[in-house]
């Protein structure tokens, strides 16, 4: 989480307007959803990839290890899509089991397939967004774009509750590893089961406290931060509306044509 967030101040595209940015990357990723094409997810896994590594100072591997982690989730959830319980065997793999197969079938292989690829290219489009947009820029994205105060406010209370957390239980790890609390792993459960009852209640001092602390400059229910003005440059506006036309009409062409859908 840190490591994100500093990787979007440090971004070459820190300073470019965070709504074109939210443009193209939510741009891209509805037409991704909405063509389910393989070419499309293909295209949009590179464009987006090449964008992130190139532009927010982050090394292929680590970019990697960043997409490995939804990748994972992605492949537990989608065995249930490629493999069935079936009475009677199927054309690619066919285990039986009692009186039924657990099959895999050519058609259930390729829907698994092309439902991580749109996965895969809708989260690096939020891993662009996220990697070169500060929250602070995000969430006055979605002030501008009249989403309601409260979810806001929210949002940005829940952003900075998470760094609180974190470095506390960072803190007492820290602490814990000094004192061998993680020799074996009897040792290190009992001390994860105390980091987590001592963080509990740090927590729910320190949220009082910074409660206390906005109470008395005056909250009313509203964070007020100082705004940046970004300015679109002319270039970089014609840049996005073509790339997302040529990414409509490839997404186009491939329904139309049956191109890279499976």
């Amino acid at each position: 989480m840190m490591m994100i967030d500093k990787l979007a101040y440090s971004s070459r595209l820190r300073d470019k307007s965070p709504a074109l940015k939210a443009s193209l990357a939510v741009g891209t990723l509805l037409i991704c959803v909405g063509a389910r094409s393989f070419m499309v997810s293909l295209i949009t896994i590179i464009v987006m990839g090449g964008l992130t590594v190139l532009s927010s100072r982050i090394s292929l591997l680590k970019y990697l290890k960043l997409m490995s982690i939804p990748f994972g989730f992605m492949v537990l959830s989608t065995i249930a899509i490629v493999i069935n319980l079936s009475d009677k065997p199927m054309d690619l793999l066919s285990v039986p089991v009692g009186s039924g197969y657990l099959a895999i079938s050519y058609h259930s292989l390729t829907e698994g397939i092309l439902l991580v690829m749109v996965a895969l290219a809708s989260v690096s489009c939020l891993y662009f967004l996220t990697l070169s947009t500060a929250m602070l820029d995000i969430l006055e994205v979605l002030r501008r774009l009249h989403c309601p105060i409260l979810m806001v406010e929210l949002m940005m209370l829940i952003y900075r509750y998470i760094f609180v957390i974190l470095d506390m239980a960072s803190a007492i790890t820290t602490s814990q590893h000094c004192r061998l609390g993680n020799k074996d792993f009897m040792t290190e459960l009992r001390s994860m089961g105390q980091m987590l009852a001592v963080l509990l209640v740090r927590s729910l001092k320190r949220s009082s406290q910074l409660f206390d602390a906005m109470e008395s400059r005056c909250y009313d229910g509203e964070i007020r931060v100082l705004r940046e003005s970004y300015t679109a440059e002319k270039r970089e506006l014609i840049g996005t509306a073509g790339f997302l036309a040529a990414m409509l009409a490839i997404a186009i062409l491939c329904r139309l044509k049956g191109i890279g859908l499976w």
